[in-house]
């Protein structure tokens, strides 16, 4: 981050007035505020909080990349957005947002999926990489890419009540695969379209980000390189764990084993080596379990060799026609308060391979649950222990409710 200094206007300089006078930033930490170029992976519950407050703060140039449109359910934690939002790119009406709260600063959008193909070119503009993706394969992504680079990653993540924070900087300290080595079997860390999130959280996590950006910056304090920070916002306690560089990492190592990109996809299990799995059987993941939990051998993934699905309006004629099919819904029972279909027996997800007594494995059965990941562990889990003839509904039933029933909430 050595940049040429610019200077600061008149205007900026009443604007930044209250950070020119901490010594710790000054009219020089300003100015390397504005000569700062920060991306920002994801423009979603992290992004929004760390975007706000990185535009605030006077960093000359943010990027946004981030192929969503803005979704009803984002408003719940994704302060960047409002109801008149609905339906636009995240990128466009964040940029929007952003430089109407600092219209002194350039906001870049990238309206695109970060991928092995182009993150070497995008993150080569930017100085430092917040990371506030919500899946596997772009946290092991962005962390390599930083790696080859040479670039810090500010990294967060959320779920439910608790969150994650530190700083991942390969040439001062461990990186994100040095934590954690190999990603967790496909479905087992629920997403937080599955699990939820409190809105609140997202705000906490993504501030800290923020903060560790301009810290880092400014060349003041005590980054988080080598340190995780856990955030219970539920019992509002906070967790700090010393991280150490692992001598044997693939790719941060003295004699790493990885000296470009992969396909990450693959990695993370997520298809086939070389292979595309069909759209329904991508289950992403936006949280991240508990170190100890990454630690030792991977446990294995059996596939199907033919995942069998069912689409919301096919289920509909077959039960129209009065044909036996068993509703198996995986859902949480708190689910069921939001929406249900008639005649479904829940067994959650968690409470399945306890409860398959209480299965024929000789029915027709459609599991199903919110979006189609759940259901889809469970169709892992019934064909393996002999169910034969069972399937999973397509998309879940927020699919259902826009397809069949648009009566039915979506959530």
């Amino acid at each position: 981050m050595t940049h040429e200094l610019p200077s600061l206007s008149p205007a900026e300089l009443g604007r930044y007035s209250r950070h020119l006078l901490i010594p710790q930033v000054g009219l020089e930490g300003q100015r390397r505020l504005k000569a700062a170029r920060v991306l920002l992976v994801g423009a979603g519950g992290l992004g929004s909080p760390a975007g706000l407050y990185l535009a605030a703060a006077g960093v000359g140039r943010l990027g946004l990349i981030d192929a969503d449109v803005v979704d009803a359910s984002n408003l719940q934690r994704q302060v960047l957005y409002g109801q008149r939002d609905l339906g636009r790119p995240k990128v466009e009406a964040a940029a929007e947002r952003l430089r109407d709260l600092n219209p002194y600063i350039e906001v870049r959008q990238h309206p695109d999926l970060l991928t092995a193909s182009n993150a070497l070119e995008i993150l080569a503009g930017y100085d430092l990489v917040v990371d506030g993706s919500d899946n596997f394969p772009t946290r092991y992504l962005v962390n390599d890419a930083c790696v080859l680079l040479g670039k810090p990653n500010v990294y967060g993540s959320i779920f439910r009540f608790d969150g994650q924070v530190s700083v991942f900087w390969a040439e001062r300290g461990p990186c994100y695969r040095c934590l954690f080595p190999e990603p967790p079997p496909p479905g087992s860390v629920p997403s937080c379209a599955e699990a939820g999130v409190l809105g609140v959280l997202p705000g906490i996590v993504g501030s800290l980000q923020a903060n560790e950006a301009i810290k880092l910056i400014l060349d003041q304090g005590e980054s988080l390189v080598g340190r995780l920070l856990l955030v219970d916002a539920l019992d509002l306690r906070f967790q700090e764990f010393r991280l150490a560089k692992d001598p044997a990492c693939p790719i941060c190592s003295a004699q790493p084993s990885q000296r470009g990109l992969i396909d990450y996809e693959a990695f993370c299990g997520l298809k086939p080596v070389g292979e595309a799995w069909p759209e329904a059987e991508a289950p992403g993941a936006s949280t991240q379990p508990a170190p100890s939990a990454q630690a030792g051998a991977t446990v294995p993934d059996p596939r199907l060799p033919a995942p069998v699905e069912i689409s919301p309006r096919s289920l509909s004629e077959r039960l129209a026609r009065g044909e036996a099919v068993v509703l198996l819904d995986v859902r949480e029972p708190e689910e069921l308060r939001i929406s249900a279909l008639p005649g479904a027996l829940l067994i959650p997800l968690g409470q399945l391979p306890e409860r398959l007594q209480e299965l024929d494995p000789e029915a027709e059965i459609v599991a199903f649950c919110r979006s189609g990941v759940r259901s889809l562990d469970a169709l892992r889990l019934l064909r393996r222990r002999g169910f034969a003839h069972s399937s999973h509904l397509a998309g879940g039933i927020n699919r259902w409710a826009a397809e069949v029933d648009r009566g039915l909430p979506r959530y």
